[in-house]
This record gives structure tokens, sequence and C-alpha cells, in this order.
């Protein structure tokens, strides 16, 4: 069946007037403005809040990429909303997208048509926010997504290199909604349906508003209230914004929460807790869905982000990590929410009858690729849990971590009919897999998960991410010791050997990450020299808003402990340790020498580049060698035709 010939232009939502016409709509309830092009899919989050939005009754509209630097006919193309627009910068925060980590502009954008850059601006969230504020200073904007969601408090920006306000502050917008929005959104919408003023809307979970000076704090009988450090002071002491970040990561990651309010410019920044994590959350993944581009992107080119998740499935939500450069928990939690077998089975049948479908599923995964079904035994201990991560140091004793759903998920959807090859792209934590007891490894179907992962849904290359070797910087980031690592490649060789195959396991590597030094970097690149890995891909880390190693990067102090951490912060400090990553590449000998004799470890050069020199004179001994034998054979082949020729006279 070719899905795209049975749908009609009506089945995507609205983008232009003209569509809405179509649907006999001559005004919206809610209009929501994103940074990315539209795409009807689950993965995208203006589709899945859209859909929801348009379950519950709502006549619901998109303007996509609208152009910000014209007349504003984008912003202005449906008329006012009768409810309220919903802003979004989009999948991503628009700096990370439009930015390098050296802050070097991108030529790409891999979530417009194409993948061609300039479709948004800088801060996407506080422009399009402003601009619909001047366009309809009446109509209430309520603002979510990513980017709102990490910049909810005072934050460091790393582009501009200076602590932001909270995003309410900088955008105009009368409501934050952070984390995965489907619910608050939901009841923000039906209480304005009721009548209800958005000024009113001051106590609905995983909301943030702001209230002007002089106006008094909501009662609240439900929670304790957290006061942060003001803005102001934030900005005055660098220690007392590291102080903050403990207070929200905490309240963040916490099952019941306490509401936290943060004083800016004379104004309160009032945060709510957010709501208690559901186990199963299929709702939104059943809706209906074209899981297409809209038509109008025809001729502009494939969307690269949607080319690289649609024959993919998302399984779960959160992940209990908690690593320190990732700003995941801070967005989506720490607590796992579950899809249903039947739910994740009812969506791979609809992926098996898409036009472009070979029988290949990208992704079975999420945030992690094997936290499925995870969480804690008893959750009374849970809710008195501040544990930012439930794996480090160490895997917590009350933490659920049986492999087996993943394993029968996995082999109920290779046995389908329409399926011929199933490989996971999340990443593993390999945590969970490796370095424990024999016990714990039985009873949590470890190591036949491995097998399975292995045997069945690797495609050559298994990446994973050890992020660094270095104890104290594995420490800082809240990584496993790079032992486990070590244990990894162990079983994943063995796996090889038995199976008769040859994959390639990936190890990923962050550099500049604080605590890591010229030292530490320089430990790296010897263990992988050791292992024989040649890194193809590294990533320097880029400070993002509401992570640990984003507070370390601006203020120089740990959060939890409140002590000086060293970081490269310097553009040519950052581009030494990445360098280090490619030490075996030709003509970065020289360049690496001086870094370490600059660092005072010229003695590691000789241990960097020593075997590479052995190796050198191998094979120029082989080339000797191969060139005695070719002229031996030579000598032997012009003798014997010398031979033939004289028999014939």
């Amino acid at each position: 069946m070719n899905l795209k010939d049975d749908y009609k232009i009506t089945d995507w939502l609205p983008i232009t007037k003209k569509e809405a016409t179509n649907r006999g709509w001559d005004e919206l309830d809610i209009i929501l403005v994103s940074g990315d092009a539209y795409v009807d899919h689950p993965a995208f989050g203006n589709s899945i809040i859209g859909r929801i939005l348009e379950k519950e009754g709502f006549k619901i509209g998109i303007i996509p990429q609208p152009n910000w630097t014209d007349d504003l006919r984008d912003f202005k193309k449906f008329g006012k909303p009768r409810l309220f627009f919903g802003v979004t910068s989009g999948n991503m925060d628009s700096m990370v997208n439009h930015y390098t980590a050296n802050k070097r502009l991108r030529s790409n954008d891999a979530y417009t048509p194409g993948n061609v850059s300039g479709f948004r601006p800088d801060y996407a969230t506080s422009v399009y926010s402003n601009i619909l504020k001047k366009l309809f200073p009446d109509t209430p904007v309520v603002i979510g997504g990513i980017e709102a969601s990490l910049r909810r408090v005072t934050h460091y920006d790393y582009w501009s290199d200076k602590l932001k306000p909270s995003i309410l502050e900088e955008s105009s917008a009368d409501i934050l909604v952070y984390g995965m929005g489907e619910t608050p959104i939901v009841e923000i919408a039906r209480l304005i349906d009721k009548g209800v003023p958005i000024s009113q809307l001051t106590s609905i979970p995983q909301t943030a508003i702001i209230l002007k000076e002089g106006k008094l704090l909501p009662e609240n009988n439900k929670t304790d209230t957290i006061t942060l450090h003001s803005h102001e002071k934030c900005l005055r002491d660098k220690k007392s914004f590291a102080e903050n970040f403990k207070i929200v990561e905490q309240q963040s990651n916490s099952m019941e929460g306490s509401r936290l309010i943060q004083h800016v410019k004379g104004k309160t920044i009032v945060i709510n807790p957010a709501n208690p994590t559901r186990k199963i959350y299929d709702e939104p993944y059943d809706l209906f869905y074209t899981r297409l581009p809209h038509p109008k992107y025809k001729k502009r080119g494939n969307i690269p982000a949607y080319e690289m998740i649609k024959h993919s499935i998302n399984i779960h939500r959160g992940c209990f990590g908690g690593c320190s450069f990732c700003t995941i928990s801070a967005h989506q939690g720490k607590f796992i929410s579950n899809r249903s077998q039947k739910s994740i089975m009812k969506e791979l049948d609809e992926i098996t009858q898409m036009e472009d479908f070979k029988g290949h599923i990208t992704d079975l995964g999420g945030p992690s690729a094997n936290m499925y079904q995870m969480e804690g035994i008893d959750l009374e201990q849970c809710k008195k849990c501040l544990r930012p991560s439930c794996i480090f140091p160490s895997i917590c004793s009350n933490l659920n971590t049986n492999h087996q759903p993943l394993n029968e998920i996995y082999e109920k959807v290779r046995k389908h009919s329409g399926i011929k090859k199933v490989t996971i792209g999340s990443g593993i934590r390999y945590d969970l897999l490796v370095g424990r007891s024999k016990t714990e490894t039985k009873e949590n179907h470890c190591d036949t998960y491995l097998e399975n992962l292995i045997k069945y849904h690797v495609s050559g290359r298994l990446k994973v991410a050890p992020e660094h070797t270095d104890d104290e910087v594995l420490k800082l980031m809240r990584k496993p010791s790079f032992s486990l690592f070590y244990k990894l490649k162990e079983k994943f060789d063995a796996i090889n050997k038995a199976e008769n195959t040859k994959q390639q396991l990936i190890p990923y590597f962050i550099s500049s990450h604080p605590a890591s030094t010229l030292k530490s970097m320089a430990d790296l690149a010897l263990k992988t020299k050791e292992m024989d890995f040649h890194l193809e891909q590294v990533q320097d880390f880029t400070p993002t808003p509401m992570t640990v190693a984003t507070v370390i990067f601006y203020s120089g102090y740990h959060p939890y402990t409140l002590k000086k951490v060293y970081t490269a912060t310097a553009k040519h400090d950052k581009l030494d340790q990445q360098t280090l990553f490619f030490w075996y590449k030709p003509g970065n000998k020289q360049k690496v020498s001086r870094i370490l004799a600059k660092a005072g470890l010229s003695e590691l050069v000789t241990q960097l580049f020593s075997r590479q020199k052995q190796d050198y004179k191998k094979e120029t001994r082989s080339k000797k060698t191969d060139s005695l034998k070719t002229k031996n054979f030579k000598t032997k082949e012009n003798k014997y035709t010398r031979n033939k020729k004289n028999n014939r006279r």
C-alpha cells in the first residue's frame, strides 16, 4: 500500500490559512509556532503536542519556521487564536543547533528541508514569543520545549558568555511548560477554554510563571517552597549560582519535589514541581500521524532528522544515568516512563506499511537503549531520594535492572513478518551489563541481553560512550571507571568469535570536559592507542544550560562540593585537548609534541609514537623483503624465459 497516495492535505494539521479553511475552520483555538519544519511524526515535539490537543477537541494550526526578518506575515497568517499561542524553538536548543563547540556557525540544520541553515533565529523561543506579544498583546503565549525547559532559571549562556535570567523574563511569555509537556499543556488549554485568565494559572504542575513586582506569591499547601539566590546575586557571586544548581537538579529529579522561586529584576519566577512520572505513556504515540513531512517540503529536499528516525520506535522516556554533561534528566526526568508492548507493536505495524520501508527498524530505544521498564523496587524509598543518578557511583540496590522485558521486545519485533533487521541506535549503558556479580548478571539477564544485542541488533559497529579514561574526570562526569570498558570489550570480542563475525566496538569520548587536563587527555590517547583505536569522531565539550559541567565551566565550582575544579575554557586550550585525539594522523606528530612539551609532558611523546616507529620499521623491512622476493622472482622468470628460448633454438 502506498500511504502517501492515500493521504489528503487535511490529514496534516494546517500550516496555512487555506488548509484551515479546507477543514471548515474560520478560527483556530491554539496556534503552535516552531523553529522546526513540520513533520507529522511522534518524534517531533510540535506534532505530538498538536495531536494531543487535537484529541481534546481543539482546532490546532502550526506555523513552522516563520520568517522573523520581514513584515512578519507568517506570524499573522492565521490571525489571533481563540485561546493561546504555543511557542518552541524546536527539538533542539537553537544555539546548539546553530553553533559548534568552538562557536563556529554551522552551515546545516537537520530539522530543515535540504539540511540548510538560516531558517530559525538565535534564541528562537524568545524571538518568536516577543514578536507575538507585540502583534497580539492580549493573547497568552505559552513557551515550552527543550530551549525553554533548560532556561527556566538563571543559566549560563555559552554563546554570549554570560549569565542570563529565566527565559520567562527575556521572552515576555505568560507561562512556561518544562519537560515533556503533554499533561500540563492540556490542562492549560482546558482551563483557558473554561474562561480562567492566564494570570490565574499559577499552580499547574510542571509549569513556571513570572510575577510582576509587588504581586503576592500564590498560596501553596501541597509542597514546600525553596527560595533560590536571586539572579542579581548570581551575577555578583559565582558560588551562589553554583549553589542554586544543586537545588534545581535535586528538585527536578525528585519524585515529590518542592516549589522553587527566584527573584529577578524586581519580579519573581515561580517553578511548580513536576508531575509524577507515568509508568505507561502510550496515549501520545497511539494517536493518528501521517508519519511524514508536510507535502510543502517535497521540492526542498529531505529533512535529515526525519530520515534518521522515520523507521525507529521510541519505547521509553527519561534517564537515570545523571551524566554531568547531559540535559536529558533536566528535561525528560530521572524516572522512566514506558510504553506497553501493545503500543510498540501497533507502531511497528504502522511502520511496515510505510511506502519506503524495506524491513529495517533503525532503533528501539530512548535516551538510553537499555532502561526499559526499570524503576525503583520500593517506590517509597524513591520518594525520599535526591541522588541525581541511580547508577553512579554504584547501581542503587533499590533499582530494578532486569533486561528481560527488553529481550522479549527485541525478539517479538524481529519475529514480526514484515521485519528483516532491527538495529539499536540508542546508546547502551554498559555499566548496567558488565562488572556485576555473577548472581546479579544472571538475575538481570545481562549476558543474554548483550548476546542478543551483538548477535542480532548491531550493523557492523556497536557505538558506546565511555567518554574518558581518567578516573577523576569520569567521577565528575558520573560515569563508570574505564576498566568496565575493557570488560565490555572482552565480552564483545568473545561473542563475535563465537558467532564468527567481525563487528567493531567504537568508543566515543569528550575533550575539554571539566577536570580534563592535557595529561589526562594524553593518557586517553595512550590507552586507546594500546587498544588499537584510531578515533574517528570525538566531541568537544559544549556548555549547555542546566548541567553540572556547565556550572563548573562558568563558575569554577562544583555545585555539590563548592570546591574549585580546573576546566579548559580558552579556545586554544580546548583545541589542544582535541588534537590529542588525533595523534595518529599524518602531520600531527610535531603539533602533539609541541602541546605535550608545553604541558611539561615531553616524556609521553616517546610512549605515544614509539610503536608507530616500530610499525614503520616493520613496514619498511616488509617492503624490502617483498621487493627482494619480486626481484628474485623476476630473476628466476628471466632465467626460465631464456631457457625456453634456448630450448626452442
